[in-house]
């Protein structure tokens, strides 16, 4: 990842710093807050992802750099809320915004964000892209209902595991590329290859999150193995376990989906492996990798769009 944001690392360090200026308010609560889910680092990805399309692009402008951070903010909202949601104690390696303030402080606070968001995104005087970006923030809202629905129905098919990560995960990842080319003013041609690519990045990032739930090093995520099970998450090893897992490892796979469970989390971690739930997962990834590389050929050659190359291959290749 240093590699890949050294292309772009003057851009990049001031997307950061406008981060940090505009977390700025007189509410003391809100910087507080603010400041630990932001200062807890992270990839940082959606807004490289911004930088690194405007380079390959041209160029990075000032309202690219104004994008990359509204990005950011929303992505950093939808955290907040999901860790209230999903009753997360451990992000990055250390207690979660609310496990620190409560609940009602990081609602609250992510509230500031989607809005302070919002604020950046008219100062780009861009209709077009506001309009775009309030549809993103909207659909990604749908898809944590639809996860939030979905929870604990072992009965989750594939195509509806699909559509909650497009909307939850993907979207976002699309909308800043496409935003990005937009800012640079690219081709109807080129918006929409950048925007499959993000897309299809984000599927495959998100798919690789939920199989390193089952198969990661919790020091190296900063969370808890297991997690998604406690939460009644199915994600596609789960589904796939029940498609052609034996009968003991199904009834075992849906009780614990059902009860939200991870006393047996051992026993599935086991089921999930053996029975190659974790390799038709990551074979789908790939092949959503496949896709947003072949995106990248409308681009022109040049360094950042190795870089993009690069942070699509880092994606799918990771243990954190």
């Amino acid at each position: 990842m240093q590699d890949i944001r050294a292309t772009v690392a003057p851009e990049f360090e001031r997307v950061n710093q406008l981060i940090v200026d505009q977390l700025h308010s007189d509410v003391a609560m809100v910087e507080n807050v603010g400041h630990y889910i932001v200062d807890a680092g992270g990839k940082r990805m959606r807004p490289l992802l911004v930088l690194l399309s405007a380079s390959a692009l041209g160029g990075c402008s000032e309202q690219h750099i104004k994008f990359a951070a509204t990005v950011e903010f929303i992505h950093t909202a939808t955290l907040l809320h999901d860790d209230v949601v999903d009753i997360s104690a451990l992000r990055r390696g250390r207690p979660t915004a609310n496990a620190e303030f409560g609940n009602a402080p990081s609602v609250l606070v992510g509230d500031f964000l989607y809005t302070r968001a919002f604020q950046l995104m008219v100062q780009l005087d861009n209709m077009t892209l506001l309009d775009h970006m309030a549809d993103t923030t909207n659909t990604i809202a749908e898809g944590e209902v639809l996860q939030l629905v979905r929870a604990g129905n072992p009965d989750t098919t594939e195509s509806q595991y699909l559509d909650v990560i497009t909307r939850k995960t993907a979207i976002l990842f699309a909308a800043g590329c496409h935003g990005a080319a937009a800012l640079s003013s690219a081709t109807p041609e080129v918006r929409q290859a950048l925007h499959d690519f993000g897309l299809h990045l984000g599927i495959a990032f998100q798919m690789v999150d939920d199989i390193l739930d089952y198969d990661g090093d919790p020091q190296a995520m900063g969370k808890n193995v297991g997690d998604d099970l406690t939460e009644g998450k199915v994600t596609l090893p789960l589904i796939r376990a029940l498609e052609i897992g034996s009968a003991e490892e199904k009834t075992l796979i849906r009780s614990a989906i059902i009860e939200k469970s991870a006393t047996h989390l051992d026993e599935i971690v086991a089921a999930v492996s053996n029975c190659g739930a974790l390799d038709f997962a990551r074979e789908k990834a790939l092949k959503h990798r496949d896709i947003a590389k072949e995106k990248l050929e409308q681009l022109p050659q040049n360094d950042a769009r190795d870089a993009l190359a690069a942070l699509l291959e880092r994606s799918v290749d990771r243990d954190h």
